[in-house]
């Protein structure tokens, strides 16, 4: 750690930064403190130049103190602001809005999902589902609509195995929702040029360009996705079986596709020279097309990650310096993180740069346990150390977050990734030739024919590879979920581990074994300690959906439409229809719970002269109306009630 901070600059730079937007997304802190925060570092800043020669040494401490302050402020800052940005409560009733189209229109199976960046009477990025017609299908990035709609803020639904679904649109910068009928929209005929969407406009040219070659539906999908990281297209079985197969990184534009078009250019540019003038200009020409091949492909976050550190990586390598180092992958997120706080939380930022970062520190390390012969075992083995050091980066942090592992991913991404390369330079030449088909000559066409065949076979042979990898038994381990702090003793146990295999100290071992005890002391305490199983309404949607709820998975059980639930010690009766209307009880039925669901006209005073309930549960089937009018009838009879939609998924331990 003391060599990796001593020779990395700016990793020093990025530790205040990321402290700051940390603190800021965890802690209250007033304006006024983080404006103090500034001002002292600026002053200690200012105050370490004008000590004389002989405290120099001694007061060293100060520069760095005060840079920290400052970065540590200033990123602070810079993420409540991010926040305010986002962060809107909408008002309860339909309003007109003025918004831009941002990117290319996504078609659901009843309507269109545009992204859209509203003008008035609020400046804030919403997704707006639009009623399905032909004239929202036509609808194109940039052009302005009017719209009259009630948009919501993003809630997670409170089920006990959901997703942190209302943090990632908020790490995305969308504060809301809405749903649009047809004749509530129009467009104003005014469009925005600005650089993001001129951009997917580009992006969309080019999915259409694609679509001229009738690839087929899955190629097509997969093509859009490799290259412009475009994924509308991409079915959930598909989606599904890159990710059993460990090969999902694939589908997102990032470091791998970039890095292939960086070879591409590099080698399409190699007769300029290495040397000299000629150095210079091939590195400033590639720096030109990578940025102009992130404008094509939607400037979207990860591909502007990849090319913010090639371009890093060329300008160093412009001024002679060592080429992609650990200061450079810290300089590339110390530029995003500075204009782009919410990044931090984006789990494709983790992932990119824990991989980028593995590669450096355990590629070279692994690739010294085998010396290969020839050139071809020398590319197999540099293809699969790459491809272990990366997963040995990611693995901790796929079970943090999806709880699964690819078990076959050494076999896929040996197969896949040297295809992906292939396919990537065909790509570009079929672009190149498609685009000259103009000048109808037999020549472009027949180089168009060829690399639209080698396009279709190769994306063939990848699909087909995914799918048997995904078929394979023990393709993927699932049920693996690990809590932050197992995240970071798995990190200290991986580290610390390789620095014992290469450097056979006994400091790095130790470490290591006291991080897998204590991973392993915490996954045994979880196991002693764990949730019983429970049944759960859970929030679905407008759907009446009870299950029972045991090791972070759904249980089907069967649930009576009319009737008691299974449970040992707990009534629990279920209503969803008027059977019950005209029922008359010479005494109430105590129950612990009753659930209902489907119909909207139950009357809580009528219910009350049958059952004796503890508390009353409205599930996310009932009419959202209805739900509201019974609540306030439970409030005023004093019965517990809870809102199934309204305040989450209702539980029962067993």
């Amino acid at each position: 750690m003391n060599e990796l901070i001593g020779k990395t600059p700016f990793f020093r730079l990025l530790l205040p930064v990321i402290t700051g937007i940390v603190a800021a997304s965890l802690l209250p802190c007033s304006s006024h403190l983080l404006l103090l925060f500034n001002l002292s570092g600026l002053m200690l800043m200012l105050l370490s130049f004008f000590i004389g020669n002989k405290q120099q040494f001694r007061l060293r401490w100060l520069f760095g103190a005060g840079l920290f302050l400052f970065l540590y402020s200033l990123s602070s800052v810079q993420y409540r602001e991010q926040e305010r940005r986002v962060h809107y409560s909408f008002s309860d009733n339909e309003h007109y809005y003025r918004g831009t189209i941002l990117d290319i229109p996504v078609v659901k199976q009843r309507s269109v999902a545009c992204n859209v960046k509203t003008a008035s009477p609020v400046e804030k990025k919403v997704i707006l589902y639009l009623e399905q017609t032909e004239e929202a299908r036509e609808l194109n990035p940039g052009e302005e609509i009017i719209f009259s709609a009630r948009l919501f803020s993003f809630q997670n639904l409170g089920n006990p195995d959901d997703t942190d679904y209302a943090g990632q649109m908020k790490i995305r910068g969308f504060s809301g929702s809405g749903y649009v009928h047809g004749t509530n929209w129009q467009k104003t005929g005014r469009q925005n040029l600005s650089v993001p969407v001129m951009a997917q406009r580009f992006r969309a040219k080019a999915l259409d360009f694609y679509l001229s070659f009738d690839l087929g539906q899955e190629p097509y999908a997969f093509i859009s996705a490799v290259t412009l990281g475009y994924k509308a297209y991409l079915t959930d079985d598909l989606m599904e079986a890159f990710r059993a197969s460990g090969t999902a990184h694939i589908l997102a534009v990032s470091g791998l596709h970039v890095g292939i078009i960086y070879l591409i250019l590099n080698s399409l540019l190699s007769f300029l020279g290495k040397q000299g003038r000629g150095n210079v200009i091939r590195l400033w020409l590639i720096i030109i097309l990578l940025w102009a091949y992130a404008f094509v492909a939607g400037m979207s976050s990860s591909v502007i990650r990849s090319v913010i550190m090639l371009t890093l990586y060329c300008l160093g390598k412009m001024q002679h310096r060592r080429g992609f180092t650990y200061n450079t992958l810290a300089a590339t997120a110390f530029v995003i993180l500075i204009f782009r706080p919410f990044s931090l939380f984006d789990v494709s930022f983790q992932m990119s740069f824990v991989a980028v970062f593995a590669i450096l520190y355990f590629q070279p390390r692994l690739s010294l346990l085998y010396t290969p012969k020839n050139s071809v075992s020398r590319y197999i083995w540099n293809l699969l150390t790459v491809s272990t050091a990366a997963q040995l980066g990611v693995f901790p942090l796929v079970l943090y977050y999806f709880g699964t592992f690819p078990t076959y991913f050494f076999i896929t991404n040996l197969l896949v990734v040297p295809i992906i390369g292939i396919v990537l330079y065909a790509a570009v030449m079929l672009i190149a030739a498609g685009s000259l088909s103009f000048l109808h000559s037999g020549f472009v066409e027949l180089l168009q024919t060829i690399f639209l065949w080698t396009v279709k076979n190769l994306t063939e042979i990848t699909l087909r590879i995914v799918y048997i990898s995904e078929s394979l038994p023990f393709a993927q381990l699932s049920n693996g979920q690990i809590s932050l702090l197992q995240l970071l003793l798995l990190f200290a146990f991986i580290i610390f581990s390789a620095r014992f295999l290469f450097s056979h100290q006994s400091r790095p071992l130790i470490i290591a074994m006291a991080s897998f005890f204590l991973f392993q002391w915490t996954i045994t305490y979880d196991k002693l300690t764990k949730q019983p199983a429970q049944l759960v309404v859970f929030n679905n949607y407008g759907r009446s959906d009870i299950s029972l709820f045991a090791d972070m998975k759904r249980h089907s059980v069967e649930i009576p439409e009319n009737g008691f639930l299974p449970h040992p010690d707990k009534s629990i009766f279920r209503l969803s229809d008027s059977s019950l209307n005209n029922y008359a009880a010479d005494e109430r039925f105590p129950l612990d719970l009753l659930i209902l669901s489907h119909y909207r006209y139950f009357d809580i005073e009528q219910l009350l002269e049958v059952f004796n309930p503890s508390m009353i549960v409205l599930d996310s089937s009932l009419p959202r109306f209805a739900a509201v009018r019974m609540g306030i009838e439970c409030n005023r009879l004093n019965i517990g009630v809870h809102d199934v939609r309204q305040n989450g998924a209702f539980s029962v331990n067993f």
